[in-house]
């Protein structure tokens, strides 16, 4: 299973175990350790993590900071972490600072078991930055953040190239949230900014008033334009991808009675799985090569848009959603699922009903 269908599988299971999870040491065991080992730590070996790890600070002795992963017998990354519930914005990672700056660690990181935030020293060395220079939510996966979580992985952490990485993602990701600020509430200056670039006139505080208002609508609708560019872009793309397979491909069956029945609505959710399901497959087969149809009783997703080569079936339009999967048989087995995250826990039987047409069985 690929390294971010790993972290969607483990994101899944954070709403059920939230249930359980009463303590911080439940939240640990629960979702910490699980993610330290995706990345590749053997977190009951002392020698790669060591939980609990001590190191006297000035005049405190014996305070502790919950797991140090350590290599060539020296700490490389520091993790404090909190209960599930807890909000990170008002906590403030006292421990972990003074750690940190006393140890041969470079990375720190603090967490709840659903948000991950990462720490260094690029405002001054060996002191442990204010901000962090990447943030993770689970429950808010953004897949080029999750490709900069792979840096961290056992098999490819290199500390000298995350000096410099993390140094462009702090700066990206303060200058991110200040776009975002600007967009949600103008700042005067921010305003003045682009007054100035369209009204000749002095700026009075009736002119800022006015055009708070028009930037604010100004950017809204120039990212709602940007969204609806991409997305028409991404469904033409679909549309030529399943013409081309129909026209092009001999090899194909002809369509199901019905298929093309225009009385068939596709549902958001349907397009939704379609999507899950190419990205699990992205790596595996040409995405072009991954087609939809929409029946009265499910949505089937197909190789070469083939009838002979079902990918998998979605039954979304009932109370209780089915995902149907075929053995090397073509047998369907129809598992239940809570949401469409879920689709990401069956990506090993996606990949290998794609391989076992690849390889002509």
């Amino acid at each position: 299973m690929d390294f971010i269908d790993q972290i969607k599988v483990l994101a899944t299971k954070i709403p059920k175990l939230s249930e359980s999870i009463k303590t911080e040491e439940g939240t640990k065991n629960a979702l910490v350790m699980p993610l330290l080992n995706i990345l590749g730590y053997n977190v009951f070996d002392p020698t790669e993590v060591v939980p609990e790890f001590t190191t006297d600070y000035g005049t405190k002795k014996g305070e502790k900071v919950d797991y140090a992963i350590i290599q060539d017998g020296k700490p490389i990354i520091l993790i404090e972490c909190k209960n599930f519930d807890a909000d990170l914005d008002k906590l403030h990672a006292s421990q972990l600072f003074r750690y940190f700056t006393v140890s041969e660690a470079k990375i720190g990181i603090l967490t709840n078991g659903i948000i991950y935030r990462f720490y260094t020293d690029i405002d001054a060395p060996n002191k442990m930055d204010d901000k962090s220079f990447l943030e993770i939510n689970l429950l808010d996966i953004k897949e080029p953040l999750i490709n900069e979580l792979k840096r961290f992985k056992k098999e490819t952490f290199n500390i000298d190239d995350l000096a410099s990485i993390a140094c462009e993602l702090k700066y990206t990701r303060e200058i991110k949230l200040i776009l975002a600020n600007e967009i949600n509430g103008p700042s005067e200056e921010f305003v003045k900014f682009f007054t100035k670039k369209v009204n000749d006139g002095p700026f009075t505080q009736s002119v800022c008033e006015k055009f708070t208002v028009i930037t604010k609508n100004a950017l809204n609708q120039f990212i709602n334009d940007r969204i609806n560019d991409r997305l028409k872009f991404a469904m033409s793309e679909d549309m030529i991808s399943s013409t081309s397979n129909v026209n092009n491909d001999s090899e194909i069956s002809s369509p199901e009675p019905g298929n093309n029945n225009p009385n068939e609505i596709t549902t958001e959710e349907e397009i939704e799985g379609y999507h899950i399901v190419k990205s699990i497959l992205r790596e595996n087969v040409d995405l072009k090569r991954i087609v939809m149809r929409d029946k009265k009783s499910y949505c089937g997703i197909l190789l070469d848009d083939n009838n002979r080569k079902p990918i998998c079936r979605m039954y979304f339009n009932t109370k209780q959603k089915y995902l149907g999967l075929f053995t090397e048989e073509k047998n369907e087995e129809k598992v239940p699922i809570e949401d469409l995250n879920c689709i990401y826990s069956y990506a090993d039987k996606l990949k290998s009903a794609v391989n076992i047409y690849e390889n002509g069985k």
